[in-house]
């Protein structure tokens, strides 16, 4: 351990540590080393001490993400209830810890009268990953309500980035490898707490309504074509409930793929692939994996 952090840390420092657990799927292999650090000056001292030859990944909740077999070489970095902050700055801003649930940034934006912030209701994940994957729903993305987000870079140095700086296009962010998003300040506008929250509620039943949200799985799997829906192109592939080993399509939503019970990420990564070729073959379109894959086969 002394080689891999040579300064002293005041978090949490796991070797061979499982990520199956943390994740939604609820499979793929452990991580070289996981680090849950006590705070931001915690991450930076750790990440400035680290070997700069050390690869280093961020996870959130484990939504939107496949873990390899293989599990995860060099570092993951988690982020705790310390990161999990959310503050009003002001009538219309918030600032967010990267750990932050959309759940809980949503409903801190409800109480506070903050309109135009209830789609990340809709988003499995934390603030962090909505930040880098510039994670939307409903018509509405992270980069219309970003102000600024702070990120600590795989050198350790703490840096403060606009909107402009990210390179935002649909569900991708140029955020340098490495970087840890730390928070992230969100604006939105003036409204009323009862309709705010009532926006919110008709999101929350429509998402129970069509999707597997009760299942494990990883979220919405592919980006949507321009011009296309993915779950349609899905399911005139003939691909719903299209199943390998345990991992399955859904039946309920087409464009999320299941874990039924002990399947393993080379399942599920190899039924997308299968839904890829399906979908191409049918309608000439080539689905993009919009879930993060990561790690190494086994």
């Amino acid at each position: 351990m002394a080689a891999l952090a040579p300064a002293p840390v005041r978090g949490r420092l796991t070797e061979a540590a499982p990520l199956a657990p943390l994740v939604w799927f609820k499979a793929g292999g452990a991580a070289e080393w996981l680090f849950e650090p006590a705070d931001v000056d915690d991450l930076c001292a750790f990440l400035a001490a680290l070997d700069p030859a050390t690869p280093v990944m961020g996870l959130g909740l484990g939504s939107n993400l496949i873990v390899r077999d293989g599990g995860v070489p060099g570092v993951v970095v988690r982020l705790g209830k310390a990161f999990a902050k959310v503050e009003q700055v002001d009538d219309t801003t918030l600032r967010c810890g990267g750990g932050a649930s959309g759940i809980l940034v949503s409903s801190t934006a409800r109480d506070a009268g903050i309109a135009g912030i209830e789609f990340l209701r809709s988003i499995p994940g934390a603030v962090g990953g909505f930040v880098r994957m510039n994670g939307g729903a409903y018509g509405r993305e992270v980069k219309d309500i970003l102000v600024e987000c702070e990120v600590v870079l795989r050198s350790g140095e703490r840096r403060t980035l606009a909107p402009g700086e990210l390179g935002y296009t649909y569900r991708h962010s140029n955020l340098p490898e490495g970087a840890i998003v730390v928070s992230a300040t969100f604006r939105g506008s003036p409204g009323e707490p009862a309709a705010i929250g009532a926006e919110m509620d008709r999101i929350a039943a429509e998402r129970e309504a069509s999707q597997p949200l009760r299942s494990k799985t990883g979220g919405s799997t592919f980006k949507n074509p321009d011009g296309h829906k993915a779950w349609a192109l899905i399911d005139a592939a003939g691909c719903r409930g299209l199943t390998i080993g345990a991992a399955q399509v859904s039946e309920k939503h087409t464009n999320f793929l299941l874990n039924l019970g002990g399947a393993t990420s080379t399942d599920i990564e190899a039924l997308g692939e299968e839904v890829r070729r399906r979908v191409k073959a049918h309608s000439g379109i080539e689905l993009e994996w919009e879930i993060q894959r990561v790690g190494e086969a086994k």
